[in-house]
């Protein structure tokens, strides 16, 4: 971690301390969960086609979810930390900033185990994002009598992408094992193997590919939520040493020549940006004569990041000419590499969780995938064409930066290629699956908001902050470097 992060953590109290580590430890967990609640869905086609034997498979996948997290980015996970406005963390005393990130970690962790024994392939994305609306939403109702505690705009962005996911899979899925039984001819491949049965070496490494694809996408997309879970943690806790990037010590002298240039290009552009250059004088000011930002004092350091934020936030919602875009764009990233940044240790150590929770308990889920949604066996074919599409829809919205569900894209594919091959669905099973898809969402909420509800009776209700002190800050997909 480094020996300034432990003399921050040194600096919290013992009971801080504690809480601390655990609110770590649960975060680790429910990435761990994920690994085998989640990734099991990569697995079932491999297995259960008879390309590989469960335990290279799993191993396999394993592997390909760690390198998945490692080089996957981090934009994603700032979706998610922006899902819950960090200043609410701040904006609290510390007390109640443990319970809000210990509910939601909480939250998240039960609701994904309870659904895990009952072999239910839930979305780890829905439950996660329930758990952050439902301490939001909740701190809002007993700090403010609002519902301003939540990022709606993003929250929107996030739940049509999860919500139209599943249909995509389905659809997809179902339309390409369409058209591979037009185009090729073997009937080996749209039938169940039977005893003894391997499958054509072509198609073996046709299924290889996208369970490798479907691991990788999944480490990548569902890791970076594991990154966001863990930043929670991390400014909920440490918040003056998590407020500006101070590994990087050149970044507070190219933000601000960056201000400066950025100010210079609209004093001569026809729009009306006074505001604009109100903000850039500020953060001009926070850092003249700081050659980094470990020179600023930690008490200093969120007010510089919110004069940050603030000039993002206006930058964005002022209408500016694509000539002044075009001016200002090679300057924007330095913005971004400041405030929005994940510690290499927290990528490590979460692709080590994903990774090694990939090989434990993934049965429960892959019996249903593979036994219980279709009335036949996986074929060949519907395995490929399932995990082709999961493959695919995961990798572009790493692309789009948006999270989805390996869970449902991979089990509505499934579901898709038995209904067009007509095999049949099991009625009971789907209808089950779909009642927890419906349910994960408003149950991780209710209980998220539970949980810091009876929390927070242990701790006093702070003073609601003043409007102007509330800077919600969003994820602008073209400042990410």
């Amino acid at each position: 971690m480094g020996t300034s992060l432990w003399d921050a953590v040194s600096q919290l109290s013992l009971q801080d301390q504690v809480f601390f580590a655990f609110a770590l430890l649960v975060a680790f967990g429910f990435e761990f969960i994920n690994g085998f609640h989640d990734t099991a869905n990569a697995v079932t086609t491999v297995i259960y086609t008879k390309t590989l034997k469960p335990n290279p498979a799993v191993l396999y996948s394993a592997v390909c979810n760690f390198l998945g997290v490692l080089l996957g980015g981090t934009a994603v996970a700032f979706s998610i930390v922006n899902l819950l406005p960090v200043d609410m963390l701040i904006e609290n005393n510390s007390a109640r900033a443990v319970v809000m990130v210990l509910s939601l970690l909480l939250s998240g962790v039960i609701w994904n185990l309870a659904t895990w024994w009952y072999g239910l392939p839930v979305s780890s994305s829905h439950t996660l994002i329930g758990s952050i609306l439902g301490v939001g939403l909740a701190n809002s109702l007993i700090t403010r009598h609002d519902v301003s505690g939540v990022n709606w705009s993003k929250a929107g962005e996030v739940g049509l992408s999860l919500m139209i996911s599943p249909l995509i899979g389905f659809g997809a899925a179902a339309g390409l094992l369409l058209v591979m039984k037009r185009l090729i001819r073997e009937p080996n491949l749209y039938h169940p193997p039977g005893e003894g049965d391997n499958p054509p070496h072509w198609i073996r490494g046709v299924l290889l590919a996208t369970c490798g694809g479907v691991s990788f996408a999944h480490g990548s997309n569902d890791g970076q939520k594991g990154m966001g879970l863990i930043l929670l943690a991390l400014i909920g806790f440490l918040p003056t040493y998590f407020a500006l990037n101070v590994q990087h010590p050149e970044l507070a002298s190219d933000v601000r020549n960056s201000a400066i240039a950025i100010n210079g290009i609209l004093e001569n552009a026809p729009e009306e940006t006074t505001s604009l250059r109100a903000d850039l004088a500020a953060v001009v000011a926070d850092l003249e004569g700081k050659d980094s930002f470990a020179e600023i004092s930690p008490a200093d350091r969120w007010g510089v990041r919110q004069s940050i934020y603030r000039f993002r936030k206006q930058l964005r919602e002022t209408p500016l000419s694509p000539a002044t875009e075009q001016a200002i764009a090679p300057h924007r990233h330095h913005f971004a590499q400041a405030i929005e940044y994940v510690p290499y240790w927290v990528v490590f150590a979460v692709a080590l969780a994903l990774g090694v929770g990939t090989t434990i308990g993934y049965k429960r889920i892959v019996v249903t995938v593979a036994e219980k949604i279709g009335k036949s066996h996986l074929t060949y074919a519907q395995g490929a064409a399932a995990e082709v599409v999961a493959a695919f829809t995961i990798g572009l919205a790493d692309v789009a930066h948006m999270p989805v569900s390996t869970t449902q894209v991979l089990s509505s594919g499934v579901a898709g290629t038995m209904w067009a091959n007509r095999s049949g669905l099991q009625g009971e099973t789907v209808r089950k699956i779909g009642l927890a898809w419906l349910m994960t969402m408003p149950a991780s909420i209710v209980l998220a908001a539970g949980l810091f509800t009876l929390g927070g009776k242990l701790v006093p209700t702070p003073v609601p902050p003043q409007p102007a002190a509330a800077v919600v800050s969003t994820l602008d997909p073209s400042d990410v470097p």
